[in-house]
C-alpha cells in the first residue's frame, strides 16, 4: 500500500483542480477521511481473520462497493456538503476508491479486491510502479521508509498535485473568459 501521506494526495489535486466554490472545506476533509478509511481493515487481523478474508486487509473494505455505499450514506447525511449530493457522492466515492486502484499500483501484497462483494478475486493493475510501504512505526520510519516516500513523492504526489494545477487553471482561465472578464 502507499503511505498514509500519499492516500489523501488524491482529494488534495481534486480540490486544486475544482476550487474552493465547488469542493468546499468540509467535503474535502470528508474526502481525505475517506481515502484513508479502507486501511482500517488492519483492524480484522486482531480479530484473526486472514490477508485473503472477504473482510481481511485489501478485501470488501478496499472495494468500489464498499466506496459507493458509503459514499452514498455520507452524501446523503452530509446534505452534500453545499455542493448537491450527486456531487457530494461521486467526490466521495472517488476519494474511496483511489485507495484501492492507488493499493493496487503497488508491488507488494496479494492484491486488492476492488469487485467485492461479486469476486474475492485479488487485482493489481497493469503498471505496479508504487513500493510497498512497511507497515507499522518503527518500520515505516527507517532508511526503507525514506525510500518509499522519495518514491511515491516522485510517482503519485508530483503528477497528480501538477494535474490538479493543471486542470484548476485551466478552469479559472476558461471562468474568466478571453479578455478577462465574465
Amino acid at each position: 500500500m502507499p503511505t498514509l501521506f500519499t492516500h489523501p494526495v488524491v482529494p488534495v489535486a481534486a480540490r486544486i483542480a475544482l476550487g474552493p466554490r465547488r469542493l468546499p472545506a468540509r467535503l474535502l476533509w470528508a474526502m481525505v477521511a475517506f481515502s484513508l478509511l479502507p486501511d482500517a481493515d488492519v483492524l480484522s487481523f486482531s480479530f484473526g481473520l486472514p490477508y485473503g478474508h472477504p473482510l481481511g486487509h485489501r478485501g470488501f473494505f478496499h472495494s468500489l462497493t464498499f466506496a459507493a455505499l458509503a459514499a452514498g450514506v455520507v452524501a446523503v447525511a452530509g446534505r452534500g456538503f453545499g455542493v448537491g449530493r450527486t456531487v457530494s457522492f461521486f467526490l466521495l466515492w472517488g476519494a474511496m476508491a483511489s485507495h484501492g486502484l492507488l493499493d493496487a499500483l503497488t508491488d507488494g501484497g496479494k492484491g486488492i479486491a476492488l469487485l467485492s462483494p461479486f469476486t474475492n478475486e485479488r487485482f493489481f493493475l497493469p503498471w505496479r510502479f508504487v513500493p510497498v510501504s512497511p507497515i507499522g512505526v518503527s518500520r515505516f520510519f527507517s532508511e526503507r521508509g525514506a525510500r518509499v516516500l522519495t518514491q511515491e513523492l516522485a510517482r503519485l504526489w508530483a503528477p497528480l498535485l501538477v494535474a490538479g494545477l493543471l486542470i484548476g487553471l485551466g478552469r479559472w482561465s476558461g471562468e474568466r473568459g478571453p479578455r478577462g472578464g465574465r
